[in-house]
């Protein structure tokens, strides 16, 4: 198969994160007739038996890129390393089965510190019914690497994608957003972590609660046509509904939900809170879609069988236009400023 001349001489910095993921996704075409999703959506899925589809998903976690070890213990990255994952298979409405996980270590690694890190990685599974079933080790040169595949299950007629979403729907996120980003900026600028402001929102960065209940109510529903969890920030992933379902977005500044503390903390970091939300990503907070005269049915339930509020924040529209109406009646466009691994825009620790 020739390689495309366009990508001739360029860097994985040059093409983007998402960029490469298109040039793979053509290089490794499967035909395989049980491959539902494969490379571009959350999860991959796989069809089993008995109208059941397999989810499978990977994430790593690389020392000085993801991580640093002075911010986090290891028990913390244990259950931030399996949240993570946790949080792609509850973004397609499944239920978590088994973890296999690789780590990279140097040769200085103290046996304790792994200890801690599998006993984070077996709370965080144990919370959903999941467990570390397997994985591999290797040693490392430079820092510590934890890769992690999950495997999970879906029934056939509930996996949500982020292709499904239609002009006209609600736009809705589980909880807050914003606490992340704000949480890895007071680690890096020194806040004082016994203040419970600046506390909340490092232990939202450390080790965020993957919304897997969440998701399993809003799949049972039946009423969400489209849903994503908010790893790369709230614009970047309504970003990803509107590219995969073909339509725009109309976001409410006023609408996006964010704690008190997280304002607080931003505000006294010099950081406009609202940007946080939008752009910070790290939240793994579930953004989906449905038809408007069922969000309110949709919220109430994810409420009363978990806790978790929901909150309408938006609402397709037709064509590529995606835009920010503000407070005070204006309106912007809405623009992706989050994560991407090979760019480096806000870079994490």
């Amino acid at each position: 198969m020739a390689r495309p001349g366009t990508v001739a001489g360029k860097t994985v910095g040059d093409v983007g994160e998402f960029g490469l993921i298109d040039i793979i996704k053509e290089i490794v075409p499967v035909s395989d007739p049980r491959l539902v999703v494969g490379i571009g959506d959350d999860s991959a899925a796989l069809r089993q038996s008995a109208g059941l589809l397999m989810l499978s998903t990977c994430d790593i976690q690389v020392e000085g890129r993801h991580f640093r070890r002075e911010h986090i213990s290891a028990r913390q990255l244990g259950r931030r390393s399996a949240a993570i994952n946790l949080s792609d298979i509850a973004a397609m409405g499944g239920r978590p089965l088994y973890a296999l996980v690789s780590l990279a270590l140097p040769r200085e690694t103290l046996v304790s510190w792994v200890q801690d890190l599998y006993e984070g990685l077996a709370e965080e599974t144990a919370e959903v019914g999941s467990a570390v079933i397997g994985g591999n080790l290797s040693g490392a040169s430079e820092g510590i690497v934890i890769d992690i595949t999950f495997l999970g299950e879906v029934e056939e007629g509930r996996m949500l994608r982020r292709s499904g979403a239609r002009p006209g729907d609600a736009v809705l996120v589980t909880g807050a957003v914003g606490a992340s980003t704000v949480g890895r900026l007071a680690l890096e600028r020194g806040l004082d972590r016994a203040r419970p402001d600046v506390a909340y929102v490092v232990a939202a960065h450390l080790t965020p609660t993957p919304r897997v209940r969440e998701g399993a109510v809003i799949a049972a529903s039946r009423r969400a046509t489209a849903m994503i969890d908010v790893s790369d920030g709230l614009a970047g992933d309504i970003g990803h509904i509107c590219e995969a379902s073909n339509a725009g977005v109309r976001l409410f500044a006023g609408r996006v939900p964010m704690d008190p503390q997280t304002v607080a903390v931003a505000q006294g970091l010099g950081i406009d809170p609202l940007h946080a939300a939008l752009h910070g990503g790290e939240d793994y907070e579930l953004l989906f879609t449905c038809p408007p005269e069922d969000a309110e049915a949709v919220s109430q339930e994810v409420r009363k069988e978990t806790g978790t509020p929901v909150t309408e924040i938006g609402v397709m529209t037709e064509g590529p236009q995606r835009t920010l109406a503000l407070p005070d009646g204006g309106e912007q466009q809405l623009t992706a400023g989050g994560w991407d691994h090979f760019v480096g825009a806000n870079e994490r620790s």
